[in-house]
């Protein structure tokens, strides 16, 4: 299987390897540093998306699922409220239980779909996550 051109194919055990490291290293602090890795492949991902917002919204969301981080559904698109879930995260199955959310990377990518989407910055929040017990991963913008 051949990834799409500009990404690799590494294994979601990889990244989690290298979350946990940098969670016993930085505490609390590593879950920013993961959420900033995926506010930067956010830049890229959302810079080629066009037409309105629920278009952008709904083509960032298909390639998520097309490179493997789930099945990304949008539950909420407002004006001032993005709001989406996420089965079958490969970031919560390999972490394993955990009592507090663990899609960092998904969470900032979605924080840059936000800013491109509604307009202004916006923080996004996992409200539920499947490493907690959840039975999808749900993701919320919350204004800053």
């Amino acid at each position: 299987m051949m990834p799409p051109p500009g990404y690799i194919l590494i294994r979601p055990e990889t990244l989690v390897g290298v979350q946990k490291a940098v969670e016993a290293a930085l505490g609390a602090r590593a879950a920013e540093c993961l959420a900033a890795g995926g506010r930067a492949g956010g830049v890229k991902a959302t810079a080629q998306l066009e037409g309105d917002a629920a278009s952008r919204a709904g083509r960032l969301l298909e390639a998520g699922r097309e490179i493997g981080w789930g099945d990304f559904a949008l539950e909420r698109l407002t004006p001032t409220a993005l709001v989406v879930s996420v089965a079958g995260s490969p970031f919560a199955r390999a972490y394993g239980a955990a009592g507090a959310p663990v899609c960092h990377l998904t969470r900032g990518v979605l924080e840059t779909l936000a800013l491109v989407v509604l307009e202004r910055p916006a923080r996004v929040v996992e409200t539920t996550c499947a490493a907690m017990g959840a039975e999808r991963c749900r993701f919320e913008s919350v204004p800053t």
